[in-house]
């Protein structure tokens, strides 16, 4: 069974920098690509930055310029990193790693919470 876990998250000030982690491992099958998501109390879960294995990436209009998806892809595990910059209030969240099989199945990390407050 494929599991992911995520780190890098926390408490930073307004201005401030994250880098969150997600490592899936058990990978017994070809993957798509990786992405971060994030979801408010209330809200949808909703696209923050996603990258396939070849290498393409695609951004939410609000990441665009500030943050920086990438992928590690190894034998049987894969490693997606979000580097976040200027963080703002409203990028407050948890954050989850998702992961795409080829087969359009996806793979979900418990979240890691990113608060931005002064």
């Amino acid at each position: 069974q494929v599991q992911l876990v995520e780190s890098g998250g926390g408490f930073v000030q307004p201005g401030g920098s994250l880098r969150l982690s997600c490592t899936a491992s058990r990978i017994a099958f070809s993957i798509s690509g990786m992405g971060w998501y994030r979801q408010t109390p209330g809200e949808q879960r909703v696209l923050v930055a996603s990258i396939t294995t070849g290498g393409r990436e695609n951004y939410a209009d609000s990441a665009k310029g500030r943050f920086t998806i990438s992928l590690e892809n190894a034998r049987n595990t894969a490693t997606v990193y979000l580097e976040m910059n200027s963080l703002k209030a409203e990028d407050t969240a948890i954050y989850h790693c998702n992961l795409l099989s080829i087969t359009g199945r996806n793979y979900w990390g418990q979240g890691t919470q990113v608060t931005v407050s002064s």
